[in-house]
């Protein structure tokens, strides 16, 4: 694990934004092409401003969607199809993006991102952490085995705790039930894994990332794992690092 500590949570989005840079083009000037995993939620939007900003070839990148509600429409604000198109699509003009819609027949999306997402290793993964430490809708106890690259799951009242906290619905309720979602394992075979996450509400999931071991239930423990993960962190949600240090 590489740790980044800055100040603001802008700065950490501009840091991991230029970490990415630097693998993307290593990359294409290898491959001639990128494949990558692209996160949502509130805590990336400071690092999807400065992603978009670059003069990348990005006609030579194909993207994946980590995760997206079931029967949600992509009108809804809390759309993640939605999300990535307003806010990376409509400027980085990419060769390939699949988006996951979660509106049809879930069982077949899943099937068809199975199909796609198993052509060639995904380079880079933008895989952000939840309150209660889930990685995409991986919620605690989450499925270390399951060899599907997506896959349909429940999600946790913790998760929807956290969907309701940032304005996303305006009760439990309102949340849908379900998600398609990556796997844990699929995730673990990206090449390189970044990980951006800011702001106070993370910091008690960060903590129990960094102090424990590999743990199902705080998921993101697995990305320790990972032979090349970069965590960026603010001061707000590094803070309790430093008294446990």
């Amino acid at each position: 694990m590489q740790l980044n500590i800055l100040e603001h949570a802008e700065q950490a989005g501009l840091e991991a934004a230029r970490a990415c840079e630097a693998i993307l083009r290593d990359t294409i000037a290898e491959k001639g092409s990128a494949r990558i995993v692209l996160s949502t939620g509130a805590s990336q939007f400071e690092f999807l401003s400065h992603f978009v900003k670059l003069d990348m070839e990005w006609n030579k990148i194909e993207m994946f969607h980590l995760d997206e509600y079931i029967a949600l429409p992509e009108s809804h604000p809390a759309s993640f199809r939605k999300y990535l198109k307003e806010r990376f699509l409509a400027y980085a003009n990419v060769g390939k993006a699949w988006l996951i819609n979660g509106e049809g027949d879930p069982e077949d999306m899943v099937k068809r991102l199975n199909e796609e997402i198993v052509k060639a290793p995904v380079d880079l993964a933008l895989i952000g952490i939840g309150e209660n430490a889930h990685i995409a809708f991986n919620d605690p106890p989450a499925d270390f085995d399951n060899e599907s690259p997506y896959t349909i799951v429940n999600l946790s009242d913790t998760c929807k705790n956290q969907q309701v906290r940032e304005g996303w619905f305006a009760s439990n309720e309102k949340v849908p039930q379900q998600a398609i979602t990556m796997t844990v394992k699929q995730i673990l075979k990206s090449r390189h894994i970044v990980s951006v996450v800011p702001h106070q509400a993370k910091a008690a999931a960060i903590l129990n990332t960094i102090q424990g071991g590999v743990d199902n239930q705080v998921p993101a423990t697995i990305l320790k794992t990972h032979p090349s993960w970069m965590l960026y962190l603010d001061k707000a949600s590094a803070a309790p690092i430093y008294q446990w240090a």
